[in-house]
């Protein structure tokens, strides 16, 4: 094997040659005697393949193979022309066949050249042909099934990627099946030329040049010719059914003779039975020989009392096994294990809704979840897990409910076979539609008809089909709920994932500084305020730069976001500018000097009725700012942060709040308003 690659290039150079240099005939009878022990190699194999991608050499293998024999026909032929005389095998192969008659001899040559041209060939090229366009056609529906296991957490990236080669490879087989089934064609073709060829020229020239009579010259080249034929013919034939047996094992479950005889004659005994009584009666009540079909008749009917013992056996076997399991069952608690698991994310929907997720009905909702899993992926650096979907009968029809962890999130009820149409504030003329709110962002909308949809475009309104209301919202709520789905599980994988290519950091983090919950804890810090967790390497070089430093999860939270300063610059400043709410000193000061130390964590301890007037004075900001378009960013100092932003989680969660070091110093800073008490 260690040189294989060089006897093959010699080998393939040496058959060329054979074309053009005399073989002495020793060794011309030793590569006959090769060529048909390769022909029987390759028909065995074809057997015992269970799939066609194991023998996939097979489309490059008939090429070699018939080009070896083509340049044994020319060798051969040289010498039955030229000597009279071509080996012993090609005489010991005429002889055997012929058996003193010629003209029967060459029929039966013509006759298997004919079946291996006419139905093994054809139907082998036919096969290959409809396989490689079958193949072909289905590849990108394969594709995207791949994908969409991928996404959906059914397989991993590297069995997406054996799967995906698998398909090409699927592909550019019967692709090469069907152009290399020409090759086996065209040999056959070529053998019957050859064949007429060496009897006419070879009569002619034993009559004109050797002296020979009618009949001996008939009978000398007739039996070499059939000879050669042979010699050639059932290599070929042996090739040509290896390639259909290849072309055909579409639902194979094991080798060819194991599925023959499981299926044959491992199904069914009343068949057995049938066949049995039917060969007995064409025995014994037709002038057909008795003895054979009699004994065919006892053999068939002793298999099906065969099969029927083995089956009733096997039934045996099966109800103890199921009758253990049953009293298992009974006495272990585990029975109604699988009643105990709480889905992570769940979208329960009516009747009404079931056309939207049933691809069947020309439903796609399925297709934008896993959509939705992958924008999760690349805006928040999580895998979300598998998105649940069920038809709740005691939902109103078209109602749908959004559940995380089991608890019920949202609940919203929409109009099927209706477009929502929003203003995006330019629209002048309003439309006919019934008032309702865009469920994703609390927006006023209107349900509008499909004959309203193109005038509502046309008007300026932004016009949303119903699949892409639901998916929306869908992924505005796991946005919102991302940090309680990322469990420690989920982390572990994450970890394992940067552990792949920066081994060391990974070893300095875990477990020496912070185990996987605490590191939980700082990833969720992130998810909760829409940071995105993608860029873990930096997230873990930071812990592990302050991991001697303290094992609060809110200060490690700040650390971590301040080293991810250029992501969120880039993630809420435009243009370099940044304009925001400011904190008064005196309010920073206060909040510094409220903050707690305990062995659980820091808190802000504050009286009410100051926190009262914060939020007043907050709420006053927030409202200026959103009446005049410009959206509310708090910016403070990086020890206040984390605490004002807990503080304003009582009015609004969606509140952006910043520190002065998570801003990139190239941003221009502009304070449009400040929060006082």
């Amino acid at each position: 094997m260690k040189f294989g690659d060089v006897v093959v290039a010699v080998a393939m150079i040496l058959v060329v040659i054979i074309i053009i240099i005399p073989v002495p005939k020793g060794a011309l009878d030793i590569l006959l005697s090769l060529n048909i022990s390769l022909a029987l190699l390759v028909f065995l194999i074809s057997m015992y393949t269970e799939d066609a991608l194991q023998f996939s050499i097979f489309p490059s293998l008939l090429l070699i193979t018939t080009l070896f024999r083509l340049s044994l026909n020319i060798s051969t032929t040289r010498y039955i022309l030229g000597e009279g005389d071509a080996g012993n095998v090609i005489e010991a192969f005429g002889s055997f066949v012929i058996r003193g008659n010629a003209i029967v001899g060459f029929i039966i040559f013509l006759i298997i050249v004919l079946i291996q041209f006419l139905v093994i060939t054809k139907g082998s090229e036919r096969v290959a042909e409809v396989a490689a366009r079958f193949t072909l056609d289905a590849m990108p529906g394969k594709q995207m099934a791949i994908d969409a296991d991928l996404n959906s957490g059914l397989i991993t990236e590297q069995e997406a990627k054996v799967r995906r080669k698998d398909i090409q490879r699927s592909a550019d087989f019967y692709g090469a099946m069907d152009g290399a089934s020409k090759f086996v064609k065209g040999d056959a073709i070529a053998g019957i030329i050859i064949t007429l060829i060496n009897v006419g020229a070879g009569f002619g020239i034993g009559i004109l040049k050797q002296g020979l009579s009618f009949g001996e010259a008939l009978s000398k080249y007739t039996l070499l010719t059939v000879g050669d034929g042979l010699v050639s013919q059932v290599p070929a034939l042996l090739i040509s059914v290896s390639a259909g047996i290849v072309v055909t094992r579409a639902a194979s479950e094991a080798n060819l003779g194991q599925d023959l005889l499981k299926q044959l004659f491992g199904r069914n005994p009343r068949i057995m039975f049938i066949l049995s009584i039917v060969l007995l009666l064409l025995g014994v009540g037709t002038p057909l020989p008795n003895i054979p079909y009699i004994l065919l008749a006892s053999f068939f009917g002793f298999l099906g009392f065969s099969m029927v013992s083995t089956k009733k056996k096997a039934m045996e076997e099966e109800g103890i096994e199921e009758e253990s399991e049953e009293s298992e069952n009974i006495r272990e608690p585990e029975s109604v294990m699988s009643l105990l698991k709480v889905e992570d994310i769940e979208l329960e929907f009516g009747y009404g809704i079931i056309p939207l997720v049933d691809a069947n009905q020309g439903g796609d909702l399925l297709d934008r979840i896993v959509m939705i899993r992958r924008q999760i992926a690349l805006e928040l650096g999580i895998v979300l897990p598998m998105v649940r979907l069920k038809d709740n009968i005691q939902l109103n029809p078209n109602e749908y409910v959004i559940k995380i962890k089991g608890n019920q999130i949202c609940r919203r009820e929409v109009m099927f076979d209706h477009y929502l149409a929003m203003d995006p504030g330019t629209v002048e003329e309003d439309i006919d539609g019934v008032d309702t709110i865009e469920p994703a962002f609390g927006l006023p909308a209107k349900w509008i008809s499909q004959e309203d949809r193109e005038k509502a475009e046309i008007l300026g309104y932004t016009v949303v089909d119903l699949p892409s209301v639901i998916a929306t919202h869908l992924t505005e709520i796991i946005k919102n709920n991302a940090y309680e789905l990322l469990g420690r599980q989920d982390v572990k994988v994450l970890i394992d994932n940067v552990k792949e290519e920066y081994p060391a950091l990974v070893e300095e983090v875990v477990p020496k500084f912070f185990s996987i919950g605490e590191i939980q804890k700082v990833l969720a810090n992130l998810l909760k305020e829409q940071i995105s967790i993608r860029d873990m390497v930096t997230i873990l070089e930071t812990l592990a730069d302050y991991g001697n430093v303290t094992k609060d999860p809110d200060m490690l939270t700040e650390y971590v976001r301040q080293g991810m300063a250029r992501y969120i610059t880039n993630k809420y400043v435009e243009n370099s500018r940044l304009n925001a709410l400011t904190l008064d000193g005196q309010l920073e000061q206060l909040i510094m000097e409220s903050i707690k130390q305990t062995e659980a964590g820091s808190y802000l301890s504050l009286p009410p009725d100051k926190v009262q007037r914060i939020l007043d004075s907050l709420m006053g900001n927030i409202e200026r700012l959103t009446s005049i378009g410009e959206q509310p960013i708090v910016l403070t100092a990086p020890i206040v942060r984390i605490y004002f932003k807990k503080l304003t989680e009582q009015i609004s969660q969606d509140l952006i709040v910043l520190s002065y070091n998570e801003i990139d110093s190239s941003v221009e800073v502009q304070s449009i308003g400040m929060v006082t008490l």
